[in-house]
């Protein structure tokens, strides 16, 4: 029983990669440690965090998309400050995720400034409208309209 409980307690903090259910709150930038915590009560409200942080989304424009959907479920409890933050969060995640699909792209490039290092966009003033949505392929359901990057 003991062991469990270590194990339990320990498992959070060694999942870094996103590979995993969620981020170590302590590799997220600083600047947006906040907003992630807000992204990580809210979105794993409904379903686990690796399903966004996998996605392979990494435009601003698709997960404003993305967070407006989400939002409009019931029961998310995702307010209009709440999409400010997931979307502050996601858009430094995403810097994040595309410098290193670059330095995988090309390993003998030297390393860029990291991403997470550089000053964020500013926060949206208000919250963003939603884009239209997609697309869908015929015959496809509505819940499987998240628009590839």
């Amino acid at each position: 029983m003991g062991a469990l409980v270590v194990a339990c307690v320990t498992l959070p903090t060694a999942c870094s990669s996103t590979g995993g259910e969620w981020l170590d709150a302590r590799s997220v930038d600083p600047s947006v440690r906040a907003d992630y915590e807000v992204f990580a009560i809210r979105c794993s409200k409904c379903h686990s965090l690796a399903r966004p942080l996998n996605s392979g989304i990494d435009r601003d424009d698709y997960w404003r998309w993305y967070v407006a959907r989400m939002r409009r479920q019931p029961g998310s409890g995702i307010t209009e400050s709440d999409t400010v933050a997931i979307l502050r969060f996601l858009h430094v995640y995403s810097l994040d995720e595309r410098q290193k699909k670059a330095q995988d792209a090309d390993p003998g490039a030297p390393p860029a400034t990291s991403a997470s290092s550089a000053t964020p966009a500013p926060p949206p003033s208000s919250v963003p409208a939603p884009l239209p949505a997609p697309v869908l392929n015929p015959g496809a359901s509505p819940d499987a309209a998240v628009p590839s990057p």
